[in-house]
């Protein structure tokens, strides 16, 4: 690994949206102070929330804080943090998530190659109440985690995982950040904004990469309402629709590619798995995780062709300053 001397700086964003959410956004602010390569700022954007955001001005003075000025929802507040980021890279640390004190310095030494546009790192749940039999590791994906199939070194990916995740800043500002017509919205399940950007800058700059890099760890917290079957089919039709609007954007192959193999391959096998354990009476849980997993798809693919039959999703341009005070950063 580079010396600390020789990595990049990064800025740290973190969007928070509740004050529901405040004991986690603490440590996930108290996470990012432990870090072995402080970061050059941090940046927490409040979305739309005025309690909030008084309430962080008078007790984070260590961070810079500011409010969501584009539209509403996930990808809007993150695109305001990058706007307000002075460093090379930008790294996004979801409120509910605490960071292992490397995970900055692990996403950072990914960037000593120049080809190297984002780099992403592993997600595990931090279960509220434990994780329900039900539950398979193949279905992490559900709850914004790392999923049994992802690369155990690191390695070339399609896309990062938006609750732990890191661009080089001119590669938000060439592809115009999040698309805000994707992403989650209050405590709407919608997402895979971060997808349709890594694939638009790959595209965008041919022979770059997006990396996987596992050692860089955060821990999300996964409160145990995300565990039931109903949020666990709510957030797979909603996967489905982002999905099909991505599909919209960037194409079919493109979009769904990584998806085939998980399909063919990584599924099969948890619910042979699952089923065996059953019958064997090793893994008393194993039908239902079976079962659970061949319903969850059958969401996913109602929601991809429910999605196809929506208008397009726009693909987003470079932001303009609404004004010479607005901290955007000018666009070449």
């Amino acid at each position: 690994m580079p010396e600390h001397s020789s990595l990049p700086a990064v800025s740290v964003v973190i969007c928070s949206y509740s004050e529901d959410r405040w004991d986690l956004l603490m440590g996930a602010l108290d996470s990012v102070r432990t870090q072995t390569v402080p970061p050059k700022q941090t940046i927490v954007v409040v979305d739309y929330n005025v309690d909030l955001y008084k309430r962080l001005i008078f007790t984070v003075p260590d961070a810079v804080i500011v409010e969501n000025n584009g539209p509403k929802g996930l990808s809007g507040a993150r695109n305001t943090g990058a706007a307000v980021a002075k460093a090379e890279i930008v790294a996004f640390l979801d409120d509910d998530a605490e960071a292992e004190p490397e995970w900055l310095q692990r996403l950072a030494a990914m960037y000593d190659d120049p080809d190297v546009l984002a780099v992403g790192g592993r997600v595990e749940p931090l279960w509220e109440a434990g994780r329900p039999g039900h539950f398979a590791n193949e279905l992490d994906w559900i709850v914004g985690c790392t999923y049994r199939g992802m690369p155990k070194v690191a390695a070339e990916v399609r896309n990062v995982i938006g609750a732990n995740m890191s661009f080089r800043a001119d590669v938000l500002d060439r592809v115009g950040g999040f698309n805000i017509a994707l992403g989650r919205q209050d405590a709407v399940p919608l997402g895979c904004e971060e997808t349709e950007l890594c694939i638009r800058a790959v595209i965008g700059a041919p022979g770059s990469r997006v990396v996987y890099e596992p050692a860089a760890l955060v821990h999300h917290h996964v409160p145990a309402a995300r565990g039931t079957l109903r949020y666990m089919l709510a957030r797979s039709w909603s996967e489905g629709i982002s999905k099909a609007q991505v599909s919209k954007v960037v194409g079919h192959k493109r979009a769904l590619g990584p998806e085939r193999r998980y399909v063919r391959q990584v599924l099969p096998r948890a619910v042979f798995a699952g089923v065996g354990g059953w019958l064997r009476g090793e893994d008393p849980a194993g039908l239902r995780r079976a079962a659970v997993i061949i319903a969850v798809l059958a969401a996913t693919a109602t929601g991809y062709v429910r999605g196809r039959r929506l208008p397009a999703t726009p693909v987003p341009q470079k932001p303009v300053p609404a004004s010479l005070d607005e901290p955007w950063r000018e666009v070449q």
